[in-house]
């Protein structure tokens, strides 16, 4: 069946540019194009100069920006923090002894020039550093004359047989074996709490802290000494330099866009210029990050690729209908204008869903996924300019060449037969093909949404999952979980009293009865708090005798106790106790289970002078941010498919049409979520905005397709003729750029950060599932859905893309 039809009214075959009617069109559309000059002139000196801007731009990843500062239990923890220093951004670094044990002179003496080093590194709480050369290191013991101790490392220490076996002896007595002492004695940490801002008030700069801790790595690793470091400061370190990585993946996908757009258009200037305007939206979207002094961080490193993806996808359908138009003998200079007459609107209701698609993310309150949404929204507004504007007026002054007009001519017309793909593809405007479509969408659907309940938020792999399991970083992560009982991943609970009544009986009796039920929890290995210590210390002055590891109702005692405990188990004022609970790894169910037993037993304990609090320490402000992502990943979704809504509906202005433009994209977000459970992604920071931008970037398609079928039921077409029409018209640059932004995508998956291998999986699986719910579902639904009524209220556009056009003679004077 031919689809072609007499060119319309609306965009007659204008071969000379006199004969053109410079003053048709909307206001916009003249302002642009006969001021086009000064146009190009003002958007080349722009990009000059964003260019030059956007080498201001900085990687940063502040701690504060991770967490959400305005959430109850991270309220408590920063109405404390003077009392808790240490208890939020920190770093261990594990000191090995390949060969022997620890209790030698060149250890220690290696282990105090790092100890040292790191001191003076800026950003170093240092009062409350702790390894074995730091005084906050006491050992505790009982004598004739009362409880007696002093550092583990005293004045006299002279590297001496006899001094070493001191050592040896405070450190059995120090308490410390598991915590910052192997138990095998082969290795030793440094804890390394970090300040949130530098001498200036800046945030500390993570890059350089995990630099300086890189340079004393390399200084002092040898043969015979390893050092380990873990801790947020270095992770986030070492996914910055991670990006020289990433880098080179975006070269790639330049790469593979720019080769599949010229093999589509078979034309070398349009193509350059699709790609040089995509790479001017992401100069510009630097040059103003540059110009607000907006760092980059290492969860926003990947969106100026996804600016470069929307705008491939939004520049190849401008290039797509110029060379339709030039192709049937339309001036180049008309043919730019009638194809932003067609889809201006068009595309900038996408970009606009693509903004919300990023800006709902500012809902989350976590500073850094508010700036992700700040530097995306950037981004997708450039776009406006760079690929809706300065696109076309450079098309209109290259054109394309005489081959590809002709060959996209006859890609339109068919050569006098229906392309197999399209008419395979038209097949689901009928009633058969529609329902089979629509069962299996609703077969898939349920399926997904089954799997989907066992999505989970947070991490679901001890380690960090933003890097390989076989990174350097998770290997010393794994190195200090086996080998210490007190894991880098710390959950401090909060324990607040009356003043100067954090060492009494009634106050740690209660404390005790937390403990137990804590360390009853499967995921923890360990708890510490001025209870256990008293308890520890009434053995001590019982001679040893384990009978007595109770909680002994006597003042005196519990405030000798209290007088020799170290200070970060209470504040000054000993009106705040902190319990210590060690877990096993931060996957999500260990921080949940610790977090509901928590707060249980809070509910049932609370009282004027006693209240437990949460949360402090790595794994609290974990669960704590685990806690905001699940509230805020329903919402989210909520939030942006409201907002895609009324884009669509006030851009079709029927409610039958956003139907069907918008469930394929629920289709999708389900199958994401499910896709997510299989390949075991938690729901998480580094995840959480791909859920959203899938809505807002996955709608282009829809509106593309969708505009153009209307706009041709509207000039009289049926729904099949209309789609059929979509489909040579927009339809086929759906299908590539679908399958282009994919493949690059896919590239991420060789990347060593694992979260942008995930990112790119799951990108690519959402661009190819949006681009066949547009070509597949959308036509389905729209067979039950679209009425006459509906085509007739649509006014995303005039007309339709123009059809086949008899007449070729002017073709070689247009180009």
């Amino acid at each position: 069946m031919s689809t072609g039809h007499s060119q319309s009214s609306d965009f007659p075959t204008i071969s000379r540019l006199e004969d053109f009617d410079t003053s048709s069109g909307s206001l916009l559309e003249r302002i642009i194009f006969n001021n086009r000059a000064l146009v190009l002139v003002v958007c080349f000196v722009a990009t000059l100069g964003f260019a030059f801007l956007s080498a201001r731009v900085t990687m940063s990843a502040a701690f504060s920006e991770m967490i959400p500062v305005t959430h109850p239990y991270i309220k408590n923890f920063l109405s404390h923090r003077d009392s808790l220093k240490g208890l939020g951004n920190s770093v261990r670094i594990a000191v090995e002894q390949k060969q022997g044990v620890i209790m030698d002179a060149a250890y220690l003496k290696t282990l105090q020039q790092i100890n040292d080093e790191v001191f003076l590194i800026p950003g170093v709480e240092r009062s409350y550093m702790k390894s074995l050369w730091t005084p906050a290191t006491r050992w505790t013991a009982v004598t004739e004359e009362g409880l007696d101790g002093g550092p583990v490392i005293p004045e006299n220490y002279d590297g001496s047989p006899a001094s070493i076996q001191q050592v040896k002896a405070n450190i059995d007595r120090s308490g410390e074996i598991g915590q910052i002492v192997a138990p095998d004695f082969k290795s030793s940490i440094i804890f390394v709490p970090l300040l949130d801002r530098d001498a200036d008030g800046n945030a500390l700069d993570s890059k350089t802290v995990s630099e300086s801790l890189e340079r004393i790595r390399r200084k002092y690793q040898s043969e015979n000494i390893s050092v380990r470091i873990v801790g947020f400061t270095k992770l986030m370190g070492d996914l910055i330099e991670g990006l020289t990585v990433i880098a080179k993946f975006f070269a790639l996908a330049v790469v593979i866009c720019s080769g599949m757009v010229y093999w589509f258009n078979r034309d070398l200037r349009s193509t350059v210029l699709v790609v040089s305007c995509s790479v001017a939206a992401v100069l510009w979207q630097l040059g103003l990050l540059g110009a607000m002094r907006l760092p980059l961080d290492p969860y926003s490193m990947l969106v100026p690729f996804l600016v470069f993806a929307i705008g491939m996808s939004h520049g190849t359908q401008k290039m797509n209908g110029i060379l339709q138009d030039i192709g049937r003998g339309t001036h180049k200079l008309i043919a730019a204008r009638y194809t932003f007459r067609r889809l201006f609107v068009a595309g900038l209701t996408a970009l606009l869903c693509d903004a919300v698609g990023f800006a709902v993310l500012g809902i989350i309150k976590i500073q850094v996924i508010r700036e992700l949404a700040i530097t995306a929204s950037i981004g997708v507004a450039v776009l406006i300019f760079t690929n809706l504007v300065l696109l076309p007026i450079l098309l209109s002054y290259t054109g394309v060449s005489e081959s590809a007009a002709r060959r996209s001519l006859r890609s339109s017309e068919g050569d006098g037969q229906e392309n197999v793909l399209w008419r395979l593809l038209g097949r689901f405007t009928q009633r058969r093909w529609a329902v089979g479509a629509l069962t299996v969408a609703l077969v898939m659907a349920g399926s997904a949404y089954a799997i989907s309940l066992r999505l989970k938020i947070g991490d679901l792999d001890p380690g960090s999952p933003e890097l390989r399991a076989d990174s350097r970083y998770n290997r010393d992560v794994a190195f200090v979980t086996s080998r210490y009982s007190t894991s880098s991943d710390v959950f401090v609970v909060m324990v607040e009293t009356a003043q100067y009544q954090c060492g009494a009986y009634s106050t740690l009796m209660r404390v005790d009865a937390l403990e137990q039920k804590l360390r009853q929890l499967p995921g923890v290995e360990s708890t510490m708090s001025l209870a256990d210590l008293s308890r520890a210390a009434t053995v001590g002055m019982n001679e040893g005798n384990p009978a007595w590891f109770e909680l002994i109702p006597n003042a005196s005692m519990l405030g000798n106790v209290v007088t020799h405990a170290p200070r970060d188990l209470f504040n000054q004022d000993c009106n705040l106790l902190s319990v210590f609970v060690f877990l096993r790894d931060h996957k999500a169910d260990t921080l949940s289970s610790t977090v509901d037993l928590v707060k249980s037993f809070a509910e049932a304990n609370n009282s004027d002078g006693f209240k437990v609090l949460l949360a402090a320490g790595n794994a609290g402000i974990e669960a704590t941010t685990n806690i905001v992502v699940k509230k805020a990943s329903r919402e989210m979704l909520y939030w942006v498919y409201g907002a895609v809504t009324l884009l669509c509906l006030v851009t079709f202005r029927s409610w039958r049409a956003v139907v069907v433009a918008v469930v394929p994209l629920v289709l999708t977000s389900m199958l994401c979520e499910a896709l997510m459970v299989i390949l075991g992604i938690g729901v998480k920071v580094a995840t959480l905005p791909v859920i959203a931008l899938g809505v807002g970037i996955g709608v282009d398609y829809a509106l593309y397709v969708l505009s153009v079928t209307l706009s041709n039921m509207r000039a009289g077409a049926s729904l099949s003729e209309a789609y059929n029409r979509a489909l040579q018209f927009t339809g086929k640059v759906v299908l590539l750029t679908g399958l282009t932004l994919g493949a690059a995508v896919t590239t991420w998956v060789f990347s060593p950060i694992k979260f942008q291998a995930d990112m790119g999986l799951l990108l690519a699986f959402m661009f190819l599932w949006n681009m066949l719910g547009a070509l597949i579902l959308l036509p389905a639904l729209a067979h039950f859905m679209l009425t006459a009524r509906d085509a007739k209220d649509n006014s995303v556009v005039r007309r339709s893309a123009p059809s086949k056009q008899s007449s070729r003679a002017a073709l070689n004077d247009t180009l």
